[in-house]
């Protein structure tokens, strides 16, 4: 199998301004306009009021969407800028292509990587997907395409940030963000149909976007894995690595850390989840620091110790991404770069990983949330989708009025109609979800 090509896969190509020569007045990159574009967006600014893992706000502060994706963000920036370095020393016939921009890249994708997200997180997914499957939205099946049917019952956050960057939306003359291919195709962490889910049932693009993400992995050289009248299934864009490894440096360890702002963890515990990273040498030059810094607050502790761990599963990381270089090129890189970093880093990753599923993940807190939000965004896609099916009712008249003219609510296709109330839904922030949930109901009322 022939590999993919550095100079190739990193492009600057705009998606949908192909074809057109822009003229710039300043001196940023691309792929820094891909970052500024995003930062200064609407939808990456909602994420301040979208659960993470715990509960949102609260007079302890934890991290939402927002800050989780700042974090991932500049770890990304260090995971691509530290491989870049790498590869121009180990491949000198790259020096005058962009391979230097990567580190701007991944952090680009990184911003992005969560802005498809619905409010409440998974439990937000569940509830779209499950009322498909076993809700009132069950009775659609035969009235939509198999693939769209695909679609909507495995609704997936990855597949919607890529419907949010690239689909062009009512009022817009172009498609999505209009970002370079290469930070589009970085964020597309399962590059496959819905069709070919799998039992996980994680995707990459709705049909609605197959073509767009068609032709930027033509572009870019990205291996395509099924024939042509096949199920669209691609290997992945090799930065797509770096960007998964950023998010699971993040979230693991900082939900950690958050678990222990919130007592969920204590600290004895979680010094033991951090210093299990380290060899003893290490952890005794760790704790000797905290001494010789005067650092009593167990919180600022913490931190300390966290930032030490992310120091070193991002320099694992790199050294992974290094060492399967031509794997990754071939697309026969099996896992994630957490999976081969060395042995000891990587069971304490584990043990991080088993603690957070059964301490933090089933906690109280999170399970109370998990609850609330499945349930209403259950009653708002049942409300919003009958409204959607059955448009010249007069209640489906007066909640269809609530919906931004951006999205295609009255269009004569259901399917389209369908789309139009999930982009709606998965757009919203917690709190306005809530209260829409709770105007539905009838127990809230507006006040003047």
């Amino acid at each position: 199998m022939e590999k993919m090509n550095w100079q190739r896969l990193i492009s600057n190509k705009r998606f949908g301004q192909e074809d057109r020569h822009i003229f710039r007045h300043d001196d940023r990159s691309e792929f820094k306009r891909d970052s500024d574009r995003l930062i200064f967006s609407a939808p990456f600014r909602r994420l301040q009021n979208k659960t993470q893992v715990f509960p949102l706000p609260g007079s302890i502060f934890v991290h939402n969407r927002l800050t989780h994706s700042l974090e991932v963000s500049a770890v990304g920036m260090s995971l691509g800028s530290d491989v870049a370095h790498v590869l121009l020393s180990r491949h000198p016939e790259l020096a005058d292509s962009l391979v230097s921009e990567m580190g701007t890249i991944v952090s680009a994708a990184c911003l992005a990587h969560d802005m498809g997200n619905p409010p409440f997180g998974h439990s937000g997914e569940r509830a779209i997907q499950t009322f498909f499957t076993e809700g009132p939205g069950r009775e659609l099946q035969g009235q939509v395409s198999e693939v769209f049917w695909s679609d909507i019952t495995h609704f997936e956050g990855n597949a919607n940030a890529f419907r949010l960057l690239t689909h062009r939306f009512k009022g817009r003359r172009e498609g999505g963000f209009v970002l370079t291919y290469s930070t589009l195709a970085a964020i597309v962490k399962y590059p496959f149909s819905s069709l070919v889910s799998g039992k996980k049932g994680k995707f990459g693009f709705f049909s609605s976007e197959e073509e767009a993400y068609r032709r930027i992995a033509n572009d870019l050289g990205i291996i395509r894995l099924s024939g042509k009248d096949e199920p669209l299934r691609h290997v992945r864009h090799p930065l797509v690595y770096l960007v998964e490894a950023a998010d699971d440096i993040c979230y693991e360890i900082m939900d950690i850390e958050d678990a222990h702002k919130l007592k969920i963890l204590s600290f004895e515990e979680t010094t033991s989840l951090l210093l299990g990273f380290f060899d003893e040498g290490v952890k005794s030059s760790i704790l000797q620091r905290i001494v010789d810094e005067a650092i009593t607050d167990d919180n600022e502790k913490v931190v300390y110790m966290r930032s030490c761990v992310i120091g070193l599963l991002e320099r694992e990381c790199v050294e992974a991404f290094i060492a399967n270089e031509d794997q990754i090129l071939l697309g026969t890189f099996e896992g994630s770069l957490i999976d081969h970093v060395r042995p000891e880093v990587a069971e304490a990753y584990r043990t991080c990983a088993q603690v957070s599923r059964r301490k933090i993940y089933n906690s109280k807190p999170v399970i109370d949330v998990e609850l609330s939000g499945y349930k209403i965004i259950e009653t708002i896609m049942e409300q919003m989708t009958l409204a959607a099916i059955a448009p010249t009712r007069f209640y489906s008249q007066q909640l269809l009025r609530r919906v931004s003219s951006q999205y295609d609510i009255d269009s004569p296709d259901l399917e389209t109609r369908i789309m139009a109330v999930i982009d709606y839904i998965s757009g919203m922030t917690d709190v306005y979800a809530l209260d829409i949930y709770q105007k539905i109901n009838g127990t809230s009322l507006p006040i003047v």
